[in-house]
């Protein structure tokens, strides 16, 4: 039994090294490079796009939203706000009409979500003949801001060729607490040592929900919008990736979004992302698997794409339970030595702290490399950190709970009704 307590847990942690050990080296090439060289030679072109804002009772902060997109530094007639209020009960259709936004209206119970909400717009547009005025479609979130170069910074690397990319994500409301706070930092985390460094080495980015920019003929292709799981976004990335699509990172494409205060929304919203993980894998896992080995192009991205989706949390849970029933056996069973109890403890232990330490570490990069882009008291910024990994441990339980539940698509309330120059 103490050999099998030593190998058992020697091998999980090769396996974890041999699989996560790739993230490492995107951590030292985010750090040593820490921003990517800026684009300063004008466009060929300005393209037209299409601004796309899904809404389901919004009318405390969608104004601010498209008031900062009428204020970016890009010709006007080369921007439309198309607005999808999706089952809203308010005035937010009104209020998006009387500040110039084109509106469409969906009221459906049964197919509810972003994804369905996108695909009704896209339909529509293509029946009433809107669709093809556009070169591309920037995908946003109603509680979203806008720095006033985030379209001309999207549009410089849109013309070199990226068919789909991502940006920047900041957020309206860090210094709130430390549930807001753990979702900036990750989202920091994620743009700087993740899709940084994934453009560094030629792999392919992953969108984050929102703040991303779409090519016209892929929604095309596709007949609209046609990921439905409760990821929409993760499920859209993995698609474009299998596909052969690379999305690209734009570094000085910076929006601001709401991040939730309470454990209520985070719990809710993160089990939706959690379980929406689990349908992405059993829809695509085999595909993403396949295309590692078939593919030298795709190898990359796709096995990037395949860690980032694994359930890493239940297999961690996994190993610390395997621990905990042989410790429980060593009292129960008089004959195991006393040696596998304090091996076990200590093997448990050492997960912990071994996790604890690196959320920590991650957490700390980011945010010596993000100092400058957080509004945040020193104090708060600190404390926050520290509570950063516990934000993080949370995942744990929501993964566990994830796997039994049923769990449907629930809007999160947004409160922070800012302007641009309020947030930065």
């Amino acid at each position: 039994m103490e050999q099998f307590v030593r190998i058992f847990n020697l091998c999980v942690f090769a396996v974890f090294t041999l699989l996560y050990g790739y993230q490492v080296i995107y951590t030292i090439v985010g750090f040593i490079y820490r921003k990517p060289e800026r684009i300063t030679e004008p466009p060929k072109a300005f393209h037209k796009f299409g601004i796309i804002i899904a809404a389901r009772n919004e009318r405390t902060v969608i104004g601010h939203l498209i008031q900062s997109i009428q204020n970016q530094n890009y010709p006007k007639d080369k921007l439309d706000v198309i607005v999808i209020a999706d089952n809203c009960t308010d005035d937010t259709a009104d209020i998006c009409r009387d500040l110039g936004a084109i509106v469409y209206e969906r009221q459906n119970q049964e197919l509810i979500g972003k994804g369905y909400a996108l695909d009704y717009l896209f339909k529509s547009m293509m029946e009433d003949g809107r669709f093809d005025d556009y070169e591309g479609y920037c995908v946003l979130d109603a509680d979203n801001l806008l720095d006033e170069n985030f379209i001309a910074e999207m549009n410089k690397m849109f013309d070199r060729g990226h068919r789909i990319l991502t940006s920047y994500r900041n957020s309206k409301n860090y210094g709130d607490n430390w549930i807001s706070a753990g979702y900036a930092l990750w989202f920091m985390r994620e743009a700087r040592y993740l899709n940084n460094p994934r453009m560094r080495v030629g792999s392919s980015c992953a969108i984050s929900g929102t703040g991303f920019l779409v090519h016209h003929d892929i929604i095309q292709k596709n007949g609209g919008w046609k990921h439905h799981l409760l990821t929409e976004d993760i499920e859209f990335t993995i698609d474009s990736v299998i596909g052969g699509e690379r999305i690209g990172y734009c570094e000085y494409a910076v929006l601001y979004d709401e991040q939730p205060t309470t454990m209520k929304q985070s719990w809710n919203q993160r089990l939706r992302w959690a379980k929406g993980f689990y349908q992405v894998v059993a829809h695509y896992g085999g595909k993403l698997w396949k295309s590692i080995f078939t593919s030298r192009r795709k190898a990359l991205p796709c096995f990037d794409m395949f860690m980032s989706v694994a359930p890493a949390y239940l297999a961690t849970l996994f190993t610390i339970l395997v621990n905990f029933v042989i410790w429980i056996m060593t009292y129960i069973n008089s004959a195991l030595p006393e040696s596998i109890r304090y091996m076990t403890l200590s093997s448990i232990g050492s997960a912990l702290a071994s996790f604890y330490f690196m959320f920590m570490l991650m957490g700390t990069l980011t945010l010596i490399t993000e100092w400058d882009r957080i509004k945040c008291p020193v104090g708060k910024r600190i404390w926050y950190l520290i509570l950063f990994p516990v934000y993080l441990f949370t995942y744990v339980p929501i993964s566990v709970v994830a796997l039994f539940k049923k769990v449907v698509w629930r809007p999160v309330e947004h409160t922070e009704a800012k302007t641009l120059d309020e947030v930065r």
